[in-house]
Parts: structure tokens; sequence; C-alpha cells
């Protein structure tokens, strides 16, 4: 998908406030720019949890910070990047569900969810800045069935396709 020589364009970018209400309306923005792709639920719940990391874990969140939202797509299939405002170093990373913090902590499954939705996800610094990206390529198309030739259905029953009229009601 991105990052190989299908054409990537940018199909949709927003800058929204540093703040948890920015949370839902990047969620609308993916909805819709990528209806109709199979993985939009998933594409949708990474991009609230990687804005909802950006608020609270960077500088983002501070007065004044903005997240970006990107989408991109190529070769049939998406990729959402986030980028905050910096962490002062930090970088995202999946935390061990056996931390500290134990598997009922109310934090800490944000990139676990990242990297169980998406096809791929990273991270590229720019700056002090950091944009988390994740890949949501499209399903290959199923080989079509193979049929028999259309003189030899149609010798089989006139009009009829295994034993389906040809043409409809009406």
């Amino acid at each position: 998908m991105v990052g190989t020589r299908d054409r990537v364009v940018v199909i949709g970018e927003i800058t929204l406030p540093g703040v948890r209400r920015s949370v839902g309306s990047a969620r609308g923005f993916v909805r819709s720019l990528a209806a109709g792709h199979p993985a939009l639920d998933d594409m949708v719940l990474v991009v609230s949890e990687t804005v909802a990391n950006a608020v609270a874990h960077t500088a983002s969140g501070l007065e004044g910070g903005v997240v970006k939202i990107v989408v991109l797509a190529g070769g049939g299939g998406y990729r959402l990047e986030v980028a905050d405002q910096g962490a002062a170093g930090g970088r995202p990373h999946v935390k061990d569900e056996y931390a500290e913090e134990g598997t009922g902590a109310e934090s800490g499954r944000g990139m676990r969810i990242v990297e169980a939705l998406a096809a791929r996800w990273g991270f590229r610094t720019d700056g002090a800045r950091t944009v988390v990206w994740a890949e949501f390529p499209a399903p290959a198309a199923p080989a079509p069935e193979a049929s028999p030739a259309p003189a030899a259905a149609m010798e089989r029953g006139r009009g009829q396709v295994r034993g389906a009229p040809v043409s409809g009601p009406g």
C-alpha cells in the first residue's frame, strides 16, 4: 500500500485543537473520507486512540496545542497519520500488558489497539513532533468463479444460466 510504487495522494487533512472533544471530530473526519472502506470501523477506532494519546501525552494537549490528522490513499488502501506537538522525547509504544499498571488500568491500551487493528503502524519524528501512522489495505478482490462459456450455458436452458433466468422481473 503506502510506500510502494502505487500513487499515494492526500485525500484530506485537518488540524484540530489539542482538546478531548477533538477526538470525536477526528472520528467524523475519517468516517467521511473513508466511507465504504472495509476497515472503516478499525480506522475510526485507531484515529480515536491516536488523537486521544496526542492530547493526553504530548504538548498538543497544552494550552493552544493542536493535532494534525492526514488521510492518504493509494493501492486500494488508506494510511492515517496523526501528528502531535512533541512529548519531550517520549515516543509511542505498546505497553507491556503485565506492567505495573496491570490489565485493569484506565490507560495504556491505545497503542495495543492500534497494533491489533492496523496492518502496519509506526511513527516518525519531525523535529519535536511525532507523527504516528497506521495502514489499512483494502482486501484483495476474490477470484471470479469459473463459469461455463456463455454458449454452453445457453444450450442447457434457453435464456437461463445455471438454472436461473438471465433477466429479472420487469
